[in-house]
């Protein structure tokens, strides 16, 4: 589930094979995209907002126009499920990760693998570019976190915590002085970069099965992240503590998304709920 880059939509995509693009204003489904033959695990807006691409099981990436709302490419090359993906800033590239343990980066335009990347043991569970594209970062079931340089295809560094748990998810800061990882051990960490150290953790909320997104809430100062106990934890991103517990969803919350500029944070539940929530908060700045 991701916010357009202007704000005004809402994509979702769930295992039911669907895409959805929805009014982020009043909540009305504008699109429903078909396409995929299996579940959907991740999806991404092109900074440009011209497209948007979705990851599947059916092992294929799919990419979309938002104009003719319609499939423009289906990326093939990955052998196994397409678990995550994102785009560079500049929206000509693609990189994604599977359960095939690649890093596969792709050329929009020409709808083709430009580098495959032996990135990991395990299946991998997020990846993403830095705020210029020159580095990606991915993390695994391995636990591990890697940053590799985009034009060489070389990795830079490995950020490993002792324990080694599962690592669901991953974000760059804005600045990508650090990257802030969810792990299955119920903590969010907030890793330098530079030093290759964890400077703070955040903890809390439970995240012991499910790869659960975390993110920055509007205005970058504070962290929101979905738990396996039906609520949403958001902590202040210096002080480390809990500011809000959001309530009302029935199962595990799975997904949040943060709106590019206004106070607005969604979250979107599983199976016992199968609802899509847009919460206001007056006490987080959009800075």
């Amino acid at each position: 589930m991701k916010f357009s880059p202007d704000g005004t939509m809402l994509a979702t995509a769930s295992a039911d094979k669907l895409l959805k693009i929805w009014n982020a204003e009043d909540g009305q489904i504008l699109h429903t995209l078909s396409g995929h033959t299996e579940g959907i695990s991740d999806l991404a807006w092109s900074p440009d907002g011209e497209f948007l691409a979705t990851a599947s099981d059916d092992k294929t990436i799919r990419l979309w126009n938002i104009e003719s709302v319609s499939t423009v490419k289906v990326l093939k090359g990955h052998t196994n499920f397409v678990f995550c993906l994102n785009f560079n800033p500049q929206s000509n590239l693609l990189v994604s990760g599977g359960f095939d343990e690649s890093v596969r980066i792709w050329d929009i335009a020409r709808g083709r693998t430009m580098k495959t990347l032996p990135a990991h043991s395990d299946p991998v569970t997020a990846v993403t570019f830095n705020h210029d594209g020159t580095l990606i970062a991915s993390c695994s079931m391995d636990g591990l976190i890697r940053i590799w340089d985009t034009d060489s295809g070389q990795c830079l560094k490995t950020l490993v915590d002792d324990d080694n748990p599962i690592c669901s998810h991953i974000e760059f800061t804005p600045n990508s002085k650090f990257i802030l990882a969810s792990t299955q051990d119920s903590t969010i960490r907030l890793w330098n970069t530079q030093t290759s150290r964890c400077v703070k953790t955040y903890t809390g909320h439970i995240n012991r099965t499910y790869c659960l997104f975390a993110g920055f809430a509007p205005g970058k100062r504070h962290i929101v992240s979905g738990s396996e106990d039906a609520k949403v934890y958001i902590w202040d991103l210096q002080k480390r503590h809990i500011v809000q517990v959001l309530e009302g969803h029935r199962d595990v919350v799975i997904a949040v998304a943060a709106h590019p500029t206004r106070p607005l944070i969604a979250s979107a539940s599983m199976e016992k709920d199968l609802t899509v929530r847009v919460w206001e908060d007056s006490n987080i700045s959009a800075g």
